[in-house]
């Protein structure tokens, strides 16, 4: 189970007695694996610009949370062939995104906690947002990458009258650097193979006898070579496509063949060392007096939880009942979810739709 919840009560005499409260209230009975969750103290203000601020880390939590999911879901298009590989490359500072949740700590680099929240806020919305933009640029270069590559793998699958033939045809097969004499390249049905070899030296003038050879074939239709002279091409083209015998556009040429080949191998490379950076970014709390502590609930016993929660702390808010998500309280942000008399956070750490 990857669904974590981030709560903070009030510190009683320390924190820490909050903490043993709360951890020998759920722990003991299995209702959850409890982790402290560290936050340094920071520049709080007054309750005026806490309210003030409320909007915009909402706004700030839901554009976090949405690029960390593109990140997510673009590194599942990279890794196509191995999604189910996804989870365990999904990392935050070199770790798996439950190890880091549980094991948190203040980056106190990017995040000065002598700045104000307003300050701290905007760096997180600048970083995002250069995150976002150089998402959207490898994304781009990648869908560019993968229909590339997609149209040069179509050349080399599907019907004979369209695939590409160089990995079919050899040098040997052609009549090669004559003045007089070239090698066609015809698609012949199957059900039409008897009478290619009875008229394919009749189909015009010029064509040298016994020179047929079937080079490849798939469930349709089979590739055959014909050998004539040059000045009998386009009469040969026209009697062949009269009997449903159709010469492909082609000439041996090593030099584009080794190119083509070469730029398959390239754009096949280059979409493998397609990569993601997964930034995690640092979900917000505000250090007044509090403990914050990390839940892992078990999943059987969610319900009672909740319920032991609730009488751990419901003498923090007067009416010590849930409040409706649907009440708009100025300076609450409860549109996406429940409030409940202590801070309440929901962190899931599956970030993708599959499993």
């Amino acid at each position: 189970m990857t669904e974590f919840w981030l709560i903070s009560a009030p510190g009683e005499k320390n924190c820490q007695q909050t903490w043993d409260k709360m951890n020998t209230a759920t722990a003991q009975t299995n209702l959850s694996t409890n982790h402290k969750f560290n936050i340094p103290e920071l520049k709080v203000g007054t309750l005026d610009i806490l309210v003030g601020l409320s909007d915009e880390l909402a706004k700030l939590d839901s554009f976090v949370e949405s690029v960390v999911r593109k990140v997510a879901q673009y590194m599942a298009d990279v890794l196509e062939d191995s999604r189910d590989k996804v989870q365990e490359n999904l990392l935050a500072n070199g770790v798996d995104l439950v190890t880091y949740v549980t094991r948190f700590h203040w980056d106190m680099a990017k995040y000065p906690i002598k700045q104000s929240l307003k300050n701290i806020s905007e760096i997180m919305s600048k970083q995002v947002s250069q995150i976002d933009n150089d998402l959207k640029a490898r994304a781009s270069a990648y869908n560019s990458l993968k229909g590339n590559l997609q149209s040069l793998e179509r050349k080399n699958v599907g019907s004979l009258l369209t695939r590409s033939l160089a990995d079919i045809v050899k040098k040997e097969d052609f009549v090669l650097d004559s003045e007089y004499l070239i090698t066609l390249l015809v698609v012949v049905p199957k059900t039409s193979y008897p009478d290619w070899e009875k008229t394919y030296e009749t189909l015009s003038e010029m064509v040298v006898p016994r020179s047929t050879k079937l080079l490849f074939e798939d469930q349709d239709s089979g590739l055959f070579s014909v050998t004539l002279f040059r000045k009998a091409i386009d009469d040969f083209k026209h009697k062949a496509r009269e009997n449903k015998f159709m010469v492909r556009d082609f000439q041996y040429n090593e030099e584009e063949m080794k190119a083509d080949k070469e730029e398959m191998t390239r754009l096949s490379t280059d979409k493998k060392k397609q990569f993601v950076c997964v930034h995690q970014l640092e979900r917000y709390g505000l250090p007044v007096n509090f403990q914050a502590m990390l839940l892992q609930p078990n999943r059987r016993n969610m319900k009672k939880l909740r319920e032991v929660l609730q009488d751990l702390y419901k003498h923090l808010d007067s009416s010590g009942t849930v409040i409706d998500a649907s009440m708009d309280i100025p300076g609450l942000n409860l549109s996406q979810q429940e409030y409940y008399p202590y801070v309440y956070y929901k962190i899931d750490c599956n970030l993708l739709d599959f499993k």
